[in-house]
């Protein structure tokens, strides 16, 4: 028996393991596994060129639990070890600088494993001890153990073993016992190992029987070792990708096409990605992608390898140029990952265009699917917004599909306004937005359809891009003054009948529901009464706010609308003639002495021209203090009058809440009360 000392310079090595590296202890079995692995396929390798004469057929990688033992065990029929390469692998560790590295990244299991080749010493992170049974392929060898019980401490002895390959035996102590259970080791095993390239066998296959589940006594073989992106594209069908998202993803939907990656320079990488159907304001999950080294899985967060919008697809990447003990630092420096990074990015935009030039109706069709995945894309990373532009698709209300290039020829000559800026007019809702979206095609306007969560990003972007060019949703104001157009020859209100008639509508306007100002409008007599729109930028801001915390200034603001009233209407004079009827003669009381006022003020303020505060006399202050309050007495009256009569007037209420009712703002009790004056007007 040899007996020794592990060639560590920190005897800290074995509490930084079991302390340390707890929260990530489940890697140990891929540690172990994976140098199965690798003892199976040098063996193979030295078979194929002639230094090995045994069988190399049936390689395989066998994991066993032992309950009554409490042992874990995983075995290979691979290369195996001699004694002499047992002291010189398990116990001779390079451990230069370990103290200020292990103080530094000590709570990151994969920095401390792959900075120091410990992928072994990983299992002491649930034994109490582990044993090494070996018997080497080279001539004349003997089986040997090495066993150690977590500490410095180790022993080289005799053991018994027919055939050459490892045994590693894990002592799984008394904190780790949920690594003997079937279903905690089927579990990692199917994570980490599910597409290794030699076959990974865990107990028997089962099958149901009567009620109950029963052993085959056939070997359970967990891993497909030729997945389909180890293939090369020219190899596999439709259905042969279709089957391999199915082994990634079994209650998945289907998706809706893939990317087969397969690059040998500058760097190497393969893999398979797939485009989901992402459904539109819903939580994305955002680790579907499956990373990979040499068929062993590394993570399934890839957000450091590729552009964070690609996080969206679902998939495998492989790269033996990525480490599989990948820390989070080396990713945000490694230059390798940048290149993979830009690479993949450029594969899926080419991959997009070439559906696109090559299957357009195909694309069109899947547009709604694709469009969050590709605007993420515009918004986040500006070498995909170059290259999306060619692919980027505009949908109007039709359901029709224009290019950007397309969609300008098709507006630019009737959607460009005074301004010679060409007017993008959209919905947001093609229901409640349904009499807007009218109006504006009845103008001969065409109507885009932007209903995804990231349209008023991404309409921002777009703005930025064509400083030229401005979006502009269709209820943000009437038809006639959405494309400024020069002007036309329509009846105006003066400022002071504005002021005379605001009051009328003010009053039954619903103030709990936001600020509306008063505006009145020649739209013609064929236009509703009324309409009710939301301005662009205050809308578009509370949008933008409600994605980022930044900017709850807008947020918390109340909403403001525009009540639009058409006095060509036939229905709003009738108001008019009403109002005439019921307050001509207090109106024009109120019209003579607000006059009166005005113009005692007037002459007044004539009076101090060219003169000094100061040299204003005191009597004229007194004056014109008291004129102007007897002045806002006489317009307060008059606007209590006013709003009196408006409270009054079944017909202006009638008609605001129709216009209430056709932004859907219109519930509860207000359009209950609506309802019944409806049924009293038509008696």
């Amino acid at each position: 028996m040899m007996q020794g000392k592990i060639g560590v310079t920190s005897e800290n090595l074995f509490p930084i393991i079991k302390k340390f590296l707890y929260s990530d202890h489940d890697i140990f079995l891929r540690e172990i596994v994976s140098n199965a692995v690798d003892a199976t396929q040098k063996l193979k390798t030295l078979g194929s060129v002639g230094q090995y004469k045994g069988n190399t057929e049936n390689l395989q990688v066998t994991v066993s639990i032992d309950k009554e033992a409490q042992t874990l065990t995983v075995s290979d029929n691979g290369i195996g070890l001699t004694s002499e390469e047992m002291d010189k692998y398990l116990n001779q560790i390079a451990f230069s600088g370990a103290t200020e590295f292990l103080d530094k990244y000590k709570d990151d299991a994969n920095a401390i494993i792959g900075h120091f080749g410990l992928g072994f010493y990983s299992s002491f992170m649930v034994s109490s001890k582990v044993e090494v049974v070996s018997l080497s392929h080279k001539e004349g060898s003997t089986p040997v153990k090495w066993s150690c019980s977590g500490s410095p401490e180790y022993a080289i002895e005799d053991a018994i073993r027919e055939e050459v390959g490892t045994d590693v035996i894990m002592h799984i102590n008394e904190e780790s016992k949920e690594f003997l259970e079937e279903a905690r080791i089927q579990t990692l095993l199917d994570k980490y190992c599910k597409f290794l390239p030699v076959q990974i066998a865990f107990g028997e296959k089962t099958e149901w029987k009567e009620g109950k589940e029963v052993a085959t006594g056939e070997t359970n073989v967990i891993n497909d070792t030729n997945p389909a992106w180890t293939k090369k594209p020219a190899d596999l069908k439709e259905e042969d990708y279709s089957k391999f998202y199915r082994q990634l993803y079994p209650m998945g939907d289907d998706p809706m096409f893939h990317i087969h990656l397969n690059v040998d320079y500058p760097f190497n990488l393969t893999g398979v990605l797939y485009f989901p159907r992402l459904k539109n304001n819903v939580e994305i999950q955002k680790n579907k992608i499956q990373l990979y080294c040499n068929q062993v899985f590394v993570t399934d967060h890839v957000e450091g390898i590729v552009p964070e919008f690609l996080t969206l697809l679902h998939g495998v990447i492989d790269s033996p140029d990525i480490p599989l003990n990948v820390s989070r630092s080396y990713l945000q420096s490694d230059s390798n990952v940048k290149k993979i990074s830009s690479h993949i990015t450029k594969k899926v935009a080419d991959r997009l265009h070439e559906i696109f030039k090559n299957e357009r109706e195909d694309f069109e069709a899947k547009w709604d699917d694709l469009k969050i995945f590709i605007e993420y894309g515009m918004l986040s990373e500006e070498k995909f917004y170059e290259r999306a532009m060619k692919f980027f698709l505009l949908k109007n209300t039709d359901g029709k599909a224009f290019t950007w290039e397309e969609y300008e020829n098709l507006i630019k000559e009737n959607q460009t306004d005074k301004e010679n800026k060409m007017v993008y007019l959209y919905a947001t809702d093609k229901t409640e937005q349904y009499s807007f979206i009218e109006a504006a095609k009845a103008k001969g306007y065409d109507v885009l359809l932007m209903d995804d969560m990231l349209a008023t990003p991404m309409l921002n972007q777009l703005e930025q891009k064509f400083p030229e060019k401005r979006f502009v949703r269709v209820d943000s104001n009437v038809a006639d003054r959405l494309i400024e157009k020069e002007n036309e020859n329509k009846e105006e209100l003066s400022a002071d009948q504005k002021m005379v008639l605001s009051p009328i509508f003010e009053a039954v306007t619903p103030s709990e529901q936001g600020n509306f100002m008063i505006d009145f409008e020649d739209l013609g007599e064929s236009a509703q009464p009324m309409v009710i729109t939301q301005n662009e930028f205050m809308r578009r801001m509370k949008d933008m706010s409600a994605m980022q915390p930044g900017m709850n200034m807008y947020g918390d603001m109340p909403d403001s609308y525009n009540l639009v009233v058409n006095i060509a209407h036939p229905l709003v004079k009738q108001v008019f003639e009403q109002k005439d009827t019921t307050l001509g003669s207090d109106l024009d009381h109120f019209a003579s002495d607000i006059q009166s006022k005005k113009t005692e003020i007037e002459s007044l303020n004539k009076l101090k021209e060219g003169k000094k505060e100061e040299e204003v006399p005191q009597e004229e202050k007194d004056k014109m203090t008291a004129l102007n309050g007897e002045l806002s007495t006489l317009e307060s009256s008059r606007r209590e009058k006013l709003q009196s009569f408006g409270k009054d007037s079944d017909l202006a209420k009638q008609m605001v809440d129709l216009a209430l009712l056709a932004n859907n703002m219109l519930k509860g009790k207000a359009l209950n009360d609506f309802v019944q004056r409806s049924v009293d007007l038509i008696k």
